[in-house]
């Protein structure tokens, strides 16, 4: 296996004479063991007869037998967001074969991963892409600027810019990281207290410009895709109940994602293929998984942005179980063939209910969980209940921070109130 020094080479040749051989695609992979989830892309490659070489920060012993086996070769650098480590290392790997594509699939790598394959002559998603769905303002700057509904918002580097955005705009307004994923140090305001605090927030974790948003008002959910070329080969429309933001400060609230079969059904769901299709054409995002999140309120349907990468939190596996698919080896396919193996068959609606502990400390007990099995047993797809005396985490920490349980139905609404049950049903002690 190929190792960050040169003098392993020998190993390394001997390794990716395979790739040589086989015929099949060479697709290098960022990261391939951490976190976990990685090794579903790398085995889904490995599955559909692309050759993977992944670049990763563990030692090649940590990685284990069946993700070794799963790979032709393997490179480790000192950390997979350093873009000359990373660049250094695929040219390397590209000085014993071929490489087709790079690809990275966590939000934290897509810029080094993008920078990489641009100084590398690698074919795939832009650096100026990738910057777009990365750093907020310019994002929906882009957009504003093809006509593409979405809040006001400007990138402020000075507490001065901050209050002249408020004065004009006016609350709430929503503060966030310029680059990053998720809702866990976003923050809403409401009036100018508010406002001073989250400044001295975001100043004491040494923020030098952040993101200011007018608040999006209504329902929301997030819109995912696999496209090739700027076409949409599949997609996915999914709800969040409530809004992240709530979910994520609210201890009593169970909060829901889930993803219907209705797509077909409604000229809404129509309304937002069509907004998420002109995004990825306008940034040109070419051959990826895309997340896309959106609000639906009183000033009608409003993009919020986009990530050119796969969703987290488990999205993949309820849209695997709603069209009994294995949606990670689809990518793979799309990846490396550029046309889907299978079509999205939408049987069934999807969803996932995140179960908090009544306190943070470590996990006491559970109440409920039987009951939920007699109801519904033939409808779960999966549950998640860490063992007594194991670590809570806290209500920011996401819907599978603690307790889960996953379900599917034919019906969304029937699926919605299953979710419900659960959330009323399933305790979590915790001391």
């Amino acid at each position: 296996m190929m190792q960050r020094t040169l003098s392993a080479a020998p190993a390394a040749h001997a390794s990716l004479s395979r790739a040589l051989g086989s015929g099949g695609m060479n697709i290098v992979f960022v990261e391939p063991s951490f976190p976990n989830n990685q090794r579903r892309f790398v085995h889904a490659l490995a599955s559909v007869g692309a050759n993977v070489i992944g670049i990763g920060e563990s030692d090649d012993w940590a990685l284990g037998d069946e993700l070794r086996d799963a790979m032709v070769g393997y490179y480790k650098v000192g950390n997979v967001t350093n873009v000359h480590e990373m660049t250094e290392a695929v040219r390397y790997i590209q000085s014993q074969v071929y490489v087709d594509k790079l690809e990275a699939t966590v939000e934290a790598h897509t810029m080094a991963a993008a920078q990489v394959r641009e100084a590398t002559g690698i074919p795939g998603t832009s650096v100026h892409a990738t910057w777009l769905c990365r750093d907020k303002p310019s994002m929906k700057e882009a957009l504003r600027k093809v006509g593409i509904p979405t809040a006001q918002s400007t990138a402020a580097d000075s507490a001065d810019e901050i209050w002249d955005f408020a004065a004009k705009v006016g609350y709430p307004l929503i503060l966030k990281p310029r680059a990053g994923a998720g809702a866990q140090d976003t923050i809403k305001v409401s009036n100018d207290t508010e406002l001073a605090h989250a400044m001295t927030v975001f100043g004491a974790h040494g923020a030098t410009s952040i993101a200011v948003e007018e608040f999006n008002e209504g329902h929301e959910g997030f819109y995912d895709t696999i496209c090739v070329n700027n076409a949409i080969v599949h997609d996915w429309t999914t709800h969040y109940f409530p809004n992240v933001l709530e979910a994520m400060r609210t201890r009593w609230i169970s909060p829901q994602f889930i993803t219907t079969n209705r797509q077909a059904d409604s000229s809404f769901y129509g309304e937002v293929a069509e907004l998420g299709r002109q995004v990825i054409e306008a940034f040109d995002i070419g051959t990826s998984a895309t997340h896309m999140e959106w609000f639906y309120g009183p000033k009608g349907l409003r993009f919020s942005e986009i990530g050119a990468r796969p969703p987290g939190v488990g999205c993949w596996d309820l849209y695997s179980a709603a069209n009994n698919v294995d949606v990670y080896r689809e990518w793979a396919h799309i990846h490396t063939y550029g046309v889907r193996e299978q079509p999205m068959n939408r049987h069934y609606s999807a969803g996932i209910i995140a179960l908090r502990p009544d306190h943070d400390g470590v996990i006491k007990g559970y109440s409920g969980i039987e009951e939920i099995q007699d109801r519904y047993g033939d409808w779960i797809i999966d549950g998640h209940f860490p063992p007594v005396g194991h670590l809570t985490q806290g209500v920011e920490a996401g819907y599978m921070a603690n307790a889960y349980v996953r379900l599917r139905h034919p019906d969304y609404d029937v699926l919605r109130g299953m979710l419900d049950d659960v959330g009323r049903t399933i305790h979590v002690y915790a001391g």
